[in-house]
């Protein structure tokens, strides 16, 4: 019987393993390999709530997690992700599991109310800071890790995409 319940609970596991998402193999190994310039992926000048409220509607629309990026073009980090980002094997990937949109949040000192409403107050610990939503319910999926690519130059560009796959739906 033990034997039994053991091997039904390793299927379980195995199961859910293989359910995840997995992200696409990158063709860049470095840095270095992606586009240049790098692109400037915050629009200084937008009505941030107004973005986040049209990508949150979309998101609920095509059953995809709302992704907010935080940042600002004068980060390197941010720079390198929204590099890996329009990778094209990412590209459709992205389209594919989120809607994105970008927020310039100046040098932490604009558009703080995003992360506010989504329970993130005072000074945000570094950018990009990545919010991963459930557009239906609006809360925020990744709690306690918004902030995990804020040092993206200390990985591959494989390592963000696949941190960003595993908060793939």
């Amino acid at each position: 019987m033990f034997r039994v319940l053991l091997l039904a609970g390793l299927a379980m596991i195995a199961t859910a393993a293989d359910a995840r998402v997995k992200a696409p193999r990158l063709s860049a190994t470095s840095f270095e390999q992606l586009g240049k310039p790098l692109p400037l992926p915050y629009d200084e000048a937008a009505a941030a709530d107004a973005r986040v409220a049209a990508a949150r509607a979309a998101a609920i629309r095509s059953h995809k997690r709302l992704l907010i990026d935080l940042g600002g073009n004068w980060c390197l980090d941010c720079r390198l992700l929204a590099g890996v980002m329009a990778l094209p094997e990412m590209r459709g990937f992205i389209a594919r599991h989120f809607e994105v949109v970008t927020v310039d949040v100046g040098r932490f000192d604009k558009n703080l109310q995003i992360p506010a409403r989504y329970g993130i107050t005072g000074r945000l610990k570094g950018v990009p800071a990545i919010l991963i939503v459930d557009p239906r319910t609006d809360r925020l999926v990744n709690a306690g890790r918004e902030t995990a690519l804020s040092d993206a130059r200390s990985l591959t560009p494989q390592a963000l995409a696949d941190w960003l796959a595993s908060w793939a739906a």
